[in-house]
């Protein structure tokens, strides 16, 4: 009995030329034919091998889409990413044009690998032209929109597989003392100074300090609701949520910062509920760069604190608020840096210990603004108490001093830098 042929993967065929071409179909039932022509029978059969263990791995992609170029893989990216916030898409727009599209517009999907995204990278770094850290978001972007290359079958893998390479590695983030935030709050115009304290003692991001509103503030219970932001983008400002749903939150704050805010609201707030905390002159929104140059910048040069951030008020302010002894989950919900899961997990221990947190700024300040005379006086009226007294030995002298301060090791941490 003739024994059975096994059954082949494939068509394999001689041109008149004498080359070899292969055929297959795939398992939607689509037929193929190989990109090129083979010079054996052995290197088409070969080929035809390799299509088939991709598509028992389900790796296979269909190889007309892998001849598609970047640059028009990219647009059919774009019509997916309806969702992404007006700021993003300009990022994404401008590093789009920066950086991607000159170095791969038109190179085919299947001839990006490893070693050219290397090269390029490299390239960025070498030239010096932007910093590590746009390098960074350049990268992560490629990784992006070629992921999405992936799950539409036109890649088979991202080639974005390079160790560290979108990790942005910013420089430390500096904060301010208690006493240099109120030198600052000083020097800008009057109209700013509530805005500087409760950045550096509530954490609000500029753009959610732009947008307040005066039916956000509560002065009953000291407390400001962050539930929307005003972004500028492009030259135009617009309105939306805060940037993740754990940043709408509920700040409970200070007694100093709720006074400056009440004097403010009287003098400079636009009228009515909706009306902005923190406009211009004009009642317009606060131009970042406008205020840098006229109002930051200049208070920065007075008080000697050239480098300071205005963002570096939000650092402060967390670092204040860890001061008092927040916990860390607190201070994540307090600043909103958590996942909208775990925002919700603890905002019942919020509901209790944020407004003990803006009580324990109240005490941070007032300690850090007395007169140092004063203290110095009561320090000696207190040693000299102790030496008429002779009533303690050495050690608990030592004892006492410190019971007399129980924020002495606080104030080493908050104050002396």
């Amino acid at each position: 009995m003739a024994r059975r042929r096994a059954r082949t993967f494939g068509t394999i065929r001689k041109l008149p030329s004498g080359r070899w071409q292969a055929r297959y179909f795939d398992r939607a039932g689509a037929r193929h034919r190989a990109p090129r022509t083979f010079a054996t029978k052995a290197d088409a059969s070969a080929y035809l091998a390799a299509v088939e263990a991709d598509l028992n791995r389900q790796i296979w992609t269909d190889p007309r889409h892998a001849r598609v170029t970047f640059g028009r893989w990219v647009m059919r990216w774009q019509d997916t990413t309806g969702t992404l916030r007006p700021g993003t898409r300009v990022t994404y727009d401008y590093l789009l044009r920066r950086f991607l599209l000159p170095a791969f517009e038109t190179t085919p999907l299947a001839a990006l690998d490893t070693v050219t995204v290397r090269a390029w990278l490299a390239g960025l770094h070498r030239a010096g032209e932007v910093t590590p850290t746009t390098i960074a978001k350049a990268y992560r972007l490629l990784r992006r929109i070629l992921n999405v290359a992936v799950e539409a079958g036109y890649l088979a893998r991202n080639p974005c597989v390079i160790k560290g390479a979108g990790v942005e590695r910013a420089a430390e983030m500096r904060h301010v003392t208690i006493p240099q935030l109120h030198q600052l709050a000083d020097a800008v115009p009057a109209r700013y100074r509530a805005l500087i304290l409760l950045a550096g003692y509530g954490g609000l991001r500029w753009a959610e300090l732009v947008g307040l509103r005066r039916h956000r503030v509560d002065l009953a219970t000291a407390r400001v609701q962050v539930v929307e932001q005003a972004a500028e983008v492009a030259g135009k400002f617009i309105v939306s949520p805060p940037k993740t749903k754990a940043s709408e939150r509920t700040v409970a704050l200070p007694e100093v910062v709720m006074t400056a805010l009440a004097e403010h609201l009287d003098r400079y707030a636009n009228p009515g509920p909706d009306g902005l905390v923190f406009p211009t002159s004009r009642g317009t929104y606060l131009n970042r760069s406008n205020f840098g140059r006229l109002v930051w910048r200049p208070a920065l040069a007075q008080l000697g604190l050239d480098g300071v951030r205005f963002h570096d008020l939000r650092h402060t302010a967390a670092t204040l608020a860890a001061a008092t002894g927040a916990t860390t989950k607190e201070l994540m919900a307090r600043m909103g840096h958590t996942s909208p899961a775990v925002a919700l997990r603890y905002q019942h221990v919020m509901a209790d210990r944020d407004a003990m947190i803006a009580a324990g700024l109240d005490r941070l300040a007032a300690q850090a603004m007395k007169p140092k005379g004063t203290q110095r006086a009561r320090r000696t009226a207190r040693a000299r108490r102790v030496v008429s007294s002779n009533a303690v030995t050495s050690s608990d002298d030592e004892s006492g001093r410190r019971e007399s301060n129980p924020h002495c090791e606080l104030g080493k941490l908050v104050f002396c830098h």
